[in-house]
């Protein structure tokens, strides 16, 4: 699959998004901040991080922005609306809103890998309103109706 990307000004000398093995799913997005002034992300907070990157995905696909789980084991960094959606028709910079769940200050600095973003197949589906809905075991359990074991 072929995905135009523009690099915006704030872009740069960063590396484009890239597979690091051969069967990842998803491409690490670097930082695209002023090199001079890293993000000081203190314990509890959330920052927008720009990428320098937008991007025109083709019709029926979006891009999932998900944390990197050496940054959330590690320093308890994640994104804060994970998976994020990236639109089809969405054409403006790429952010990653990300927070800081652990008990330390972050630094984030230009060029660090923030987040990961895989493209996706879409559904669109089609909703019909009814009067009732078939029966299923668990009908209308909620949150911790199936337990844990």
């Amino acid at each position: 699959m072929k995905i135009e990307i523009k690099q915006l000004e704030n872009f740069g000398d960063l590396q484009m998004p890239a597979y690091e093995t051969d069967l990842a799913a998803g491409v690490d997005l670097r930082a695209a901040i002023d090199a001079n002034e890293p993000v000081i992300l203190q314990a509890g907070e959330r920052v927008l991080i720009a990428t320098g990157l937008a991007m025109a995905l083709p019709p029926g696909y979006e891009a999932q922005i998900r944390p990197r789980s050496g940054l959330a084991y590690k320093h308890g960094i994640t994104v804060v609306n994970s998976p994020g959606t990236v639109d089809a028709d969405y054409r403006g910079e790429v952010k990653i809103l990300l927070i800081n769940h652990g008990h330390a200050t972050f630094s984030i600095n230009r060029g660090d890998r923030i987040a990961q973003m895989i493209i996706a197949p879409v559904t669109q589906a089609v909703f019909n309103v009814v009067d009732t809905l078939s029966e299923t075991q668990r009908g209308a359990g909620g949150y911790g109706s199936t337990g844990i074991k």
